[in-house]
Parts: structure tokens; sequence; C-alpha cells
């Protein structure tokens, strides 16, 4: 009678970290295949950071196929990519003060709209593949330029300058300029 008491207790032990080790594996980001990055930089006085997990080309076409053209993108993959500023800056002659944004853009062919939304730690998209994005919880819409960028970029990487920042992936490059 001990044996099995002791037995069973062993194997729901054994069980008990197997489990576990299951849900530690799960909860570890940079195993994803979008894993998740950060950029970070001054500006002036101001802090910049962008928060953003990382997808890859994978010989995918991504503008106008899957990032659509003219329709809400969370600007990364997995939970929408956060902005966060320390202090009040200008982003393309607009005032944007301290805080921490969802960082949003409706890409275009030609031109990028560029979204901060006070909503913050929201996954990206909803179950029927549309953004997360409120438009009522929009704090700032800016219009960019968007243009071909130096080199391939196989996986979305974010830069901050002290001109701004920029979001480049594939042959593309947006940069938004920041005061």
């Amino acid at each position: 009678m001990k044996k099995a008491i002791i037995k069973r207790a062993f194997v729901l032990a054994l069980i008990g970290v197997f489990m576990s080790s299951m849900a530690w594996a799960q909860g570890d980001k940079s195993k994803r295949p979008s894993p998740p990055a950060t950029a970070t930089g001054k500006i002036k006085e101001a802090t910049i950071t962008i928060n953003y997990s990382s997808p890859s080309v994978k010989g995918r076409k991504i503008w106008g196929d899957l990032v659509p053209y003219d329709k809400v993108w969370r600007a990364g993959a997995n939970e929408a990519t956060i902005f966060e500023t320390d202090k009040d800056i200008k982003v393309e002659g607009k005032t944007l003060a301290k805080g921490k944004y969802s960082l949003y853009a409706i890409p275009g062919e030609k031109q990028w709209t560029i979204i901060f939304n006070s909503a913050t730690g929201q996954w990206g998209i909803n179950r029927d593949g549309t953004t997360t994005e409120d438009p009522a919880k929009d704090v700032l819409r800016v219009v960019v330029k968007s243009g071909k960028s130096e080199s391939f970029n196989e996986r979305l990487i974010y830069t901050v300058d002290s001109k701004g920042f920029a979001l480049l992936w594939e042959n593309l490059k947006v940069p938004v300029s920041i005061k």
C-alpha cells in the first residue's frame, strides 16, 4: 500500500514538473517565429523606446499582400507594437505628450499613416484578423512618405536616431521625423 502511494506521488510529481516546463517554454517569447525586439535612442532630451515583435519575410510578398495597403496594421507581429517617450516630442511637427502608446500604421504604396493610440497591452489583432486599434483612442496620426531601403531586411526592424525613427522591412524604409 505504501509503495503504491509513493509510486503515485512520484508519477504525479513527474507530471507536474513536465507540465510546468511546458508552460515555461510557452512563455519564452524569444522562441516565437516573430521574436520580441527593442529599439531605443535619444532625440535631444527624449528617450524613445519601441518594443515590437519582428516577423521575417520568409520569401513572402510583404507590402500589398501579407500586409495590405490602406488597412490598419499593428506595425509588427504578436502584441501591438509599443512606442514610449519620456518627454513631450514633436512627431512630423505635431505634439505627442510623453507616455506609452500602441503604434499602428496604414501602409500605402507611397505614403503611410502612422498612428499613436492610447490603449496599450493588447494583442495586435482580433480573431477576425482586424487590428485592435480603436480609432476613438487615437492620440495622433501623421502621414509620412515611404521609400526604398538601402538594403534588404529579412526581419522587420525599427531604428531610432537623432532625426526620429524608421521602420525597415524587406526593401522598404518608413522614416518618421521627431524633434
